[in-house]
């Protein structure tokens, strides 16, 4: 039985249909500046994300080059609410809105929307999910505290869900079955991004963590700021990781959904992202003045066992 929670987020998707044609045309061919700005994507994901660059490397060259193209696009926008100028912040969502619908070209400067534009019309990206990603991250403008899990699995589906959902058309899926699993994967890895981040965020005025939860373990914000690792934030933390980890484990059943091709690395982000689980505890919860990571050869040895895995599907 479905959680109320997920049968939103799976209204929020919507019958979105599944893509009849595939793209059929190299991004390189014939446009030196195309291929220039697919590069440009490809930078910006290996400095700013190891893990997401990791498993994007295990696709298909096309496949790669398109999903590095997402996550700059989507770095792009969250870079806008984040670091951007209050002043032009609103006008810049608004032009990325209308690169994401089709109904403004992208700047001649514009390397990034350039190359996300070429591969959301190549792949057949719906608009409805690029829209949802942007209005997402642009929540954290006014939202800064979340009453409950259900509210706070709204965001995620906004920020991380949604990015998910525009990954399956790039690396293929062969039923609208694999919808539920996305949205499953994208809630367990912001999920993860926010456990290991509490103090970050805490420093930055924000609290994701479900204020009737914390309650319910007796946590107050006084001990978020002053970053106290005891018995209860043990237990809170604990129930949180139990939690997310149930997540990746439903998410896992949806690679069997994905065209071949990209199941390695749709498994290796899952995977890796377990991984800074493991070193929240290893930190003993300690999220406050440790940052809980995995390293390169921590992600790069988890690779071969995972193969074997995908192999018996």
């Amino acid at each position: 039985m479905q959680a109320h929670w997920e049968r939103h987020l799976i209204d929020l998707a919507g019958n979105v249909p599944h893509p009849s044609t595939r793209p059929v045309y190299s991004y390189w061919a014939g446009d030196a500046s195309l291929e220039k700005a697919y590069e440009l994507c490809g930078q910006i994901a290996a400095h700013h994300s190891k893990s997401f660059y990791i498993a994007s490397g295990l696709l298909p060259e096309e496949k790669r080059s398109a999903a590095r193209a997402l996550y700059a696009f989507c770095r792009t926008v969250d870079d806008i609410v984040d670091e951007g100028s209050i002043v032009g912040r609103d006008a810049e969502l608004d032009y990325w809105r209308g690169v994401a619908q089709g109904i403004l070209h992208p700047r001649p400067d514009d390397l990034v929307a350039q190359a996300w534009a070429d591969t959301r019309n190549r792949y057949h990206i719906p608009s409805r999910y690029a829209l949802q990603l942007i209005d997402g991250v642009a929540r954290d403008i006014t939202q800064t505290r979340y009453k409950n899990f259900d509210d706070l699995a709204t965001y995620c589906y906004g920020v991380a869900s949604t990015v998910g959902l525009m990954s399956m058309y790039i690396v293929g899926f062969k039923s609208n079955d694999a919808l539920p699993y996305a949205i499953k994967l994208g809630v367990a890895l912001q999920l993860t991004n926010i456990l290991r981040d509490v103090g970050e965020d805490y420093r930055n005025g924000r609290v994701y963590l479900p204020k009737d939860e914390l309650k319910a373990y007796g946590i107050t914000e006084r001990d978020l700021a002053r970053g106290i690792v005891n018995d209860k934030w043990r237990a809170f933390m604990k129930f949180q990781i139990e939690r997310t980890r149930a997540l990746y484990a439903e998410s896992e059943k949806g690679i069997r959904f994905l065209e071949r091709d990209g199941q390695l690395a749709i498994g290796a982000a899952s995977t890796f992202y377990q991984g800074i689980l493991d070193a929240i505890e290893a930190n003993d919860y300690d999220v406050f003045s440790k940052r809980a990571n995995l390293s390169s050869w921590g992600k790069l040895s988890r690779i071969p066992g995972l193969w074997l895995k995908l192999t018996s599907l």
